[in-house]
């Protein structure tokens, strides 16, 4: 089997995992559309009827109509699994039963809407994590999505529609999947939606000036088409990897364009792109790595076209061949490139005789099925004829001195050994230093000691001597074999040598990635973590690292890391901050900001940066092309390990946060309950002793003391119950019809002498009708209210209690005379334990809680807000629902 047509070994491996994964997960095939109402849905019934009628063990998991008729008809008479009912705030929510689906073991099963979140209590919170244990178990799974869910794709819809999808799904859960497009052109979409066929007419409406419209369907159609369209292009190239097929498949135009440091590299990375536009089709730029090294002018040259290039968009691959024309093919084989760029050749031609032949016609010939585009650059000057060949292009003075010394070494040698040996054994000598030579020196130099050694070896050994002429054919023989072979094995070892090299900076460099992925599974914690990046970067980059993080308790965009070894100026930092917005490389060897000191590389994984880290590199030349992908791949492994340990410390976070209100919610019941019983037995003693007798003066106030101190406890027991029947969800509104002239006068009741020095004024409508509430709920939302206002107000300042109708609510309004809410966000002071500046001893920060939940109970907001003129308002706004009509008397 020939070198091009060989299997590549990656692929191999990938297809043997992916068919070793498919042996034991199960299959998913996903109805992707551009949007809801294409028929995703129905497409997905129609495939698990087929599948049915085949013979397949098949149930319905999770299957959303929204009452549309034709989905509906598809659903009857398929087995289905029944839905987890799940109780949350009060509210019966139904969700996909996971594990009844792992009991039932079937062979299919459908699960509707993959970027669905899970409602709070389930196993996990996005339904497509669902479907992933699903096939993990070894079943297949129907299931349908949108593409504006897809994680890759959200930004975009964004831009287009100017709407934040809020439910993603990262690419990578579509791994392994089979795709089916349900399309449908914008017009029929349209016409559905006007139909009522996707929503209700007063919401098709709506939806058609918003997010329907035609512009914005084309968009999302458009990015469908392209999805479909790259996922079945990756199993492409994965298929004709894996089974060696060297010529591309022109299913689709795909460009590569050469990238070398050649300055007309610059013009030819902008014509390709100018191809690629024109297309419509992705391109790559590569750079096949030689094994000669780069001087500095050539690497900044480098890394300016790459640079280029990926600004331009272009797919950025490096790879090492000795070779670049069989370098270039490999890469357009692998990648499936039909359209090859490359640069015309210029210059003087004779020295393609001495690089092995033309470039341009060894591409074309082993091009096979690949267009191959030669492009003149833009004004670009030919180089002159007195241009060296490539052996000659830059002087290693310290390898010439070496090869002269060493052929004048000889010569001193050949000159005493002369005499022993003859003239003919004095060339094997020189051949041998020539060789010794070649693994020390570069080409030029090996040249300029083989042609020295024979014409040294000519004048000095053979006869007649002195003189550079040769009289017999034997020694004729020998100077050309002394000069070729010479130069052959020179050209040979400096060839190995260069390989050497070339080998072990990949070495070196695999070998640095493999330190850093090793190290991160050793750490135990984000300091350590965050100490293994500083160390490893610097001592693979030879720099000094600055790493900066953002912190949600701080003000500033990014915090740097204390145990960084370069301290960031403020004005370095500024230039990492912008890196961090807009999530691009800036500073040092980029087009942004390139003033600055040091290089800042943003940390991003997915769609968010995790942080930046700035490199100061020791040395003044730029990264080498090798070295920067090197550093590329540093970066997206930091990003993403950061990543996941930000996620693990949420997760550690809302593990300890759910124990702590769990433990928080047992002691409350706990305690509310133990109270119950102490303050019943207080309340009796203090009644016996009243009937008891006639009490003194003295006594009459300990008893009134005692009174409202359990007054003050028992409003304190409720409220922790209350509180607790709020988080458990158990709180439900007995909604009747009342008058709110009632409910005020049994919470200013209620209160009793908590309100003794603080008037309550009335500000109700004469003609307010009855109104639909739950009295206990109202009763209490006053009551706290009002007791919160006389604990934050003056003694003698009223309370004031208003209310009004609007055509669809009931606002009630309590207002006080007091300081005011503190400055920030007013609806803080609705959390738990939550308790103003000026908050006395007496209060507990549950009141307002407990008025939030009250209300929210009965499908109410609450708000509060300072008044003009002095003091706070809060303001509840219920429901409103119309009297019944009163019945007809009859005659």
């Amino acid at each position: 089997m020939s070198e091009t047509n060989r299997p590549n070994p990656d692929a191999l491996l990938r297809s043997i995992q992916r068919e070793e994964a498919a042996r034991r997960r199960g299959r998913l095939k996903v109805f992707l559309g551009m949007c809801a109402g294409v028929g995703k849905t129905f497409a997905m019934l129609e495939a698990a009827r087929r599948e049915l009628a085949a013979g397949r063990d098949m149930v319905i998991g999770y299957v959303e109509t929204h009452g549309r008729k034709e989905t509906d008809a598809l659903t009857e008479g398929l087995p289905a699994i029944p839905r987890r009912t799940l109780e949350y705030r009060g509210v019966q929510l139904t969700e996909f039963d996971l594990d009844a689906t792992l009991a039932r073991r079937p062979q299919l099963v459908l699960v509707d809407e993959f970027a669905h979140t899970n409602a709070p209590g389930s196993r996990h919170p996005k339904r497509c994590q669902d479907v992933l244990e699903l096939l993990d178990a070894g079943i297949d799974v129907f299931t349908t999505l949108n593409v504006q869910h897809l994680e890759s794709r959200a930004e975009a819809v964004r831009q287009i529609s100017g709407i934040t999808i809020h439910e993603t799904v990262p690419d990578t859960a579509l791994d392994g999947a089979e795709l089916e497009l349900v399309d449908l052109p914008p017009d029929e979409l349209r016409a559905r939606l006007s139909a009522g066929k996707v929503y209700l007419p007063d919401r098709a409406a709506t939806a058609q000036g918003n997010f329907f419209r035609p512009g914005n369907l084309s968009a999302l159609r458009e990015l469908a088409l392209r999805f479909v369209a790259e996922h079945v292009g990756q199993d492409v190239r994965d298929y004709r990897l894996t089974h060696g097929i060297a010529d591309p498949w022109k299913s689709g135009q795909r460009l590569l364009v050469a990238v070398s440091p050649s300055p007309t590299s610059a013009s030819l990375v902008r014509w390709a792109c100018r191809l690629a536009g024109e297309l419509k089709a992705p391109w790559v730029a590569a750079y096949v790595e030689p094994p000669r090294p780069l001087d500095t002018e050539e690497q900044k040259r480098l890394a300016e076209h790459l640079a280029l290039a990926r600004q331009l968009g272009a797919e950025i691959i490096t790879t090492s061949d000795r070779d670049v024309v069989a370098g270039l093919l490999r890469v357009a084989r692998e990648q499936n490139v039909t359209q090859l760029v490359v640069g015309k050749p210029a210059g003087w031609r004779a020295l393609d005789l001495w690089r092995g032949g033309s470039f341009l016609n060894r591409l074309i010939q082993a091009s096979g099925d690949i267009d191959v585009h030669a492009v003149r650059a833009e004004g670009v000057v030919a180089p002159p004829r007195g241009v060296r060949p490539p052996a000659f292009e830059s002087w290693d003075w310290r390898g010439l001195l070496l090869a002269l010394g060493s052929v004048a070494g000889v010569t001193g040698v050949g000159l005493l050994l002369k005499p022993l040996t003859g003239y003919p054994a004095i060339a094997l000598v020189y051949l041998l230093a020539v060789v010794v030579l070649g693994l020390f020196v570069r080409r030029g130099a090996v040249f300029i000691a083989s042609l020295l050694s024979a014409l040294l070896w000519n004048f000095l050994f053979v006869p007649p001597l002195f003189t550079f002429r040769i009289s017999s054919a034997p020694d004729w023989m020998s100077f050309l074999a002394l000069l070729v072979v010479g130069l052959v094995v020179g050209q040979l070892t400096a060839r190995l040598r260069a390989q050497q090299l070339a080998e072990r900076s990949r070495e070196q460099r695999a070998t640095a990635l493999y330190l850093l992925t090793r190290q991160f599974a050793q750490s135990a914690d984000l300091v350590q973590l965050l100490g293994i990046i500083v160390r490893q970067v610097g001592e693979a980059f030879r720099a000094d690292i600055a790493l900066a993080l953002p912190e949600e308790s701080s003000d500033a965009p990014l915090t740097p890391y204390f145990a960084s070894t370069w301290a960031l100026p403020e004005k370095e930092l500024s230039v990492a901050v912008w890196a961090f917005q807009h999530r691009q490389p800036a500073g040092r060897s980029t087009d942004t900001l390139a003033s600055a000191q040091g290089l800042h590389l943003p940390l991003v994984a997915g769609e968010r940066a995790a942080g930046v880290l700035s490199l100061r590199f020791h040395d003044v030349t730029p990264l080498p092309p090798a070295q920067r992908d090197l550093l590329d791949a540093f970066i997206r492994q930091i990003a993403l390990v950061l990543d996941r340990q930000r996620l693990r410390d949420a997760e550690t976070q809302a593990k300890l946060l759910a124990e702590s209100e769990r433990l928080g919610k047992t002691l409350l019941n706990s305690v509310s309950h133990e109270l119950r019983t102490p303050l019943a037995a207080i309340s009796s003693a203090v009644s016996g002793l009243r009937e008891a007798g006639p009490l003194t003066p003295a006594q009459q106030n300990l008893a009134g003391e005692l009174d409202e101190a359990a007054a003050r406890l028992d409003r304190l027991v409720r409220n922790l119950l209350d509180l607790s029947r709020l988080e458990a969800g158990h709180l439900r509104a007995n909604l009747d019809w009342h008058d709110l002239r009632d409910v005020v006068r049994s919470a200013t009741d209620y209160l009793g002498r908590a309100l003794s020095q603080h008037p309550v004024k009335l500000n109700l409508p004469p003609d307010l009708p009855p109104v639909k509430l739950d009295f206990a709920l109202t009763e209490q939302i006053l009551a706290n209210l009002l007791g919160n206002a006389a604990r934050h107000t003056p003694p003698g300042t009223d309370i004031e209690v208003r209310a009004r109708l609007d055509p669809n609510q009931l606002i009630i309004e309590v207002a006080d005379h007091g300081p005011g809410l503190p400055h920030g966000d007013p609806m803080r002071l609705f959390d738990r334990f939550q308790r103003g500046p000026g908050a006395t001893a007496g209060g507990t920060g549950l009141g307002l809680s407990l008025v939030k939940g009250f209300t929210e109970t009965q499908g109410g907001t609450m708000t509060a807000a300072n008044r003009a003129e002095g003091g706070a308002v809060f303001t509840v706004r219920l429901p409103l629902v119309a009297l019944p009509p009163l019945p007809e008397e009859k005659e």
